[in-house]
């Protein structure tokens, strides 16, 4: 686990053992990782919060749709911050910005809402899972796009064999479970 020392360590692997596998979904041959059980759990969740955010410097937390807003709530709540919801199309009724963005079986867009981020905050972006790294990456060029910096992104689960680090363009990150 990437995190700082300061985090309790047995709380943290009780949340990385609750983070079940479930065999073939959303298709057979697929091995998707539940983090549901561990939001379920307010200890774990709360050691989770603590180790995302734990030495890092942040004004605001953003979190990807729709588990990045779970856990990047918990985060904020953690670090007395606030958080933006990073949407998909159609679901703001006012948008500041948008990226359209590829991944490995089409394209997807995100959009931040207006009235949310203000050029200069440090935005720590927050995910369940960094798998290709397409969506985390373009949720980070969101945030500079509207001027604001990225203080670092960081995820529940790394899915390492997938790559998705090597496309992130040098933010910080922070993983507390790397498979």
């Amino acid at each position: 686990m990437n995190v700082p020392a300061e985090v309790e360590q047995s709380a943290l692997e009780r949340a990385a053992g609750l983070i079940r596998e479930v065999p073939d979904f959303p298709e057979p041959g697929v091995l998707f990782r539940d983090i549901g059980p561990m939001l379920a759990d307010g200890e774990a969740l709360a050691a989770a919060a603590k180790a995302m955010g734990a030495g890092l410097e942040f004004d605001v937390v953003a979190g990807v749709e729709a588990r990045g807003f779970l856990v990047g709530a918990a985060v904020a709540r953690e670090f007395g911050t606030g958080i933006i919801g990073l949407r998909k199309p159609g679901k703001l009724p006012a948008v500041a910005d948008r990226i359209d963005y590829t991944l490995e079986y089409g394209t997807a867009t995100l959009e931040l809402p207006a009235d949310t981020l203000r050029a200069g905050q440090r935005v720590l972006v927050v995910d369940d899972v960094l798998a290709t790294g397409g969506t985390l990456g373009a949720a980070c060029q969101l945030i500079r796009k509207a001027g604001a910096e990225v203080a670092a992104a960081s995820v529940v689960l790394e899915l390492t064999e997938l790559g998705g680090r090597g496309n992130l363009t040098g933010e910080p990150l922070r993983t507390l479970l790397a498979i």
